[in-house]
């Protein structure tokens, strides 16, 4: 066991710290970022943190904040450390998700199960693009394999308060860090009482362990954001009644079927066929009652997130260590029935040579996700931090929002001013008269809302040269409104105005606008860094990354 924690550690550690892509902008965006805010005093802070009502709890950001504190007084904020720093924390947190299920499917299938459920964590394409990443739904899926396995699968099992009192605070944290998680444990505590509902006694203790870590949850969070946010604030609350409105719309809406004809063959990838396989058998006479309670949360889980129109893969990451489960079910059953039961016993990884062959097929795929794929957008945040101060100062990101980290990676107290550095916003429409905007843009009237990005790729020749002065100030002061404010734009001629920046960064793709590429050149700005790796299916981010630089 000692040495398999040493492995999981080890090849996290080496995943996170190899890890050079970008993926999500809330890696960023709604954990680094704010943490760094927090510690250095600077930072962006999007519409979610500066919304009236704001939606996020500071508790999945406070876990980088003792990393930056250690950078900021041991002075190692200019080095490496700054990066490297979270991503050491982050793969650590990642490790508990391959530690935690060998207890958990021990406790599900048996022990002949453990070793091919560990390899299939460790071996598995979503946890390499995703679990140490610093991205919410990351920690979410440790904390609840943790907490999955520490509850009470075996019903024939005397009742033992200690590993529930575990479970619940585990829980507790994973719905603190996630409120969404909440669903998982409704289906979890309604077995657990349906199996103790003639035994009144320890029902009572279940329900009062229930009642005390889950008020001490809901205190902390209500303590340390009213302190963050400086006002009485229940981010939960304010995160349902958010995305109950028109808001989580405008991120997107997917069919009804997106996790099973999507989310499902994504998280799986070659291990599909055997997750199937898995759940065919845990339904048939070789399944237990425990094993069934797993398919069933997990059928729970995914009918719960369908209803709503917002969905994204990566919401069903902590459902992926019960998946591999099930996987493991049907690769060591169909071993065990293809050989020799003397040699079966032999074997300390019981798959079949073919299966292992499936299994291993997307290693070439996780070495894409971690050194290639996105790689451009982190790259230039190297190349920023890197230029000297008299050099880098000011930069625009004519790119769609949030395509780059920012401060957490770039770290340049001298662009923190306001203006100094800017990128183009996406806000949602968080007030009701904004849904309604009648507006005209290039000579046609715009009836539904678009934010600072859409009105940006309408027409980006018009926007340049309807919002940026004719001529390029040498001095290179700060833009007077350059990016959108939450809840507040408005789309009329006294909205965005830049100046011209000393850098200019974007996508390749932007620069096919023969327009645009003949107005920066006319400017007298020319290219100072390029970088393109990896395919994109966005049309506007194509092109690899480019660093444009005024040389007039």
């Amino acid at each position: 066991m000692r040495r398999y924690v040493f492995v999981a550690i080890v090849l996290r550690l080496v995943v996170a710290l190899s890890t050079r892509t970008f993926f999500q902008p809330d890696e960023y965006f709604q954990s680094l970022e704010v943490a760094h805010h927090l510690v250095f005093g600077y930072g962006h802070l999007t519409w979610e943190w500066r919304a009236r009502l704001p939606i996020r709890s500071v508790i999945y950001p406070a876990f980088n904040v003792p990393v930056y504190w250690l950078a900021k007084i041991a002075k190692l904020d200019q080095t490496a450390f700054l990066i490297s720093g979270p991503k050491i924390l982050h793969g650590i947190l990642g490790a508990c998700t391959d530690i935690w299920i060998a207890e958990l499917t021990r406790k599900v299938l048996g022990e002949r199960y453990v070793s091919t459920a560990i390899f299939v964590s460790l071996t598995s394409f979503f946890h390499a693009l995703s679990l140490t990443r610093s991205i919410s739904n990351s920690l979410e899926t440790s904390l609840t394999t943790i907490a999955l396995s520490y509850f009470p699968w075996d019903a024939h099992k005397p009742f033992d308060r200690a590993p529930i009192r575990m479970s619940f605070a585990f829980a507790a944290l994973a719905c603190a860090v996630r409120s969404t998680n909440a669903v998982l444990w409704v289906y979890m505590l309604a077995v657990l009482a349906l199996r103790l509902r003639n035994d009144v006694r320890h029902l009572g203790v279940v329900l009062l362990d229930l009642v005390v870590i889950g008020t001490a949850s809901l205190f902390t969070i209500v303590v340390l954001d009213s302190a963050y946010y400086n006002k009485l604030t229940f981010t939960p609350l304010n995160f349902l009644m958010t995305n109950l409105s028109s808001v989580s719309s405008f991120y997107g809406s997917s069919p009804w079927h997106y996790y099973l004809s999507q989310g499902l063959p994504l998280l799986c990838t070659t291990t599909l066929p055997f997750v199937l396989h898995g759940a065919w058998l845990v339904l048939g006479p070789s399944g237990t009652s425990s094993s069934r309670i797993m398919l069933g949360l997990v059928a729970w889980t995914m009918t719960i997130y369908s209803l709503a129109g917002h969905k994204e893969w990566r919401f069903l990451h902590p459902l992926l260590p019960l998946l591999q489960i099930l996987a493991s079910k049907s690769l060591v059953d169909t071993y065990h029935s293809s050989v020799q039961p003397h040699r079966a016993s032999r074997k300390s990884l019981p798959v079949r040579i073919d299966h292992l062959c499936l299994l291993l097929a997307t290693l070439p795929a996780i070495v894409y996700v971690i050194f290639f794929h996105g790689e451009p957008q982190i790259n230039v945040m190297h190349y920023l931090r890197s230029s000297p101060a008299n050099e880098l100062r000011s930069v625009g990101f004519l790119m769609p929002c949030h395509s780059t980290p920012w401060q957490a990676y770039l770290h340049k107290p001298e662009l923190a001013d306001p203006g100094r550095m800017w990128a183009l916003g996406c806000e949602p429409p968080l007030s009701p008269e904004m849904l309604i905007q009648r507006v005209v843009y290039s000579g046609q009237p715009v009836l539904n809302y678009l934010d600072q990005t859409d009105i940006f790729y309408l027409s980006p020749i018009q926007y340049l040269r309807e919002r940026f002065p004719p001529e390029v100030n040498q001095s290179f002061p700060p833009s007077p409104f350059p990016t959108s404010i939450p809840g507040v734009t408005r789309l009329d001629e006294k909205s965005w105005r830049h100046e011209w920046p000393k850098h200019l960064v974007m996508f390749g793709a932007l620069l096919e606008d023969q327009d645009v590429k003949a107005l920066l050149l006319d400017k007298g700005y020319k290219e100072a860094w390029a970088r393109d790796r990896g395919w994109e299916g966005d049309a506007r981010r194509r092109g690899g990354v480019r660093v444009w630089k005024n040389t007039a």
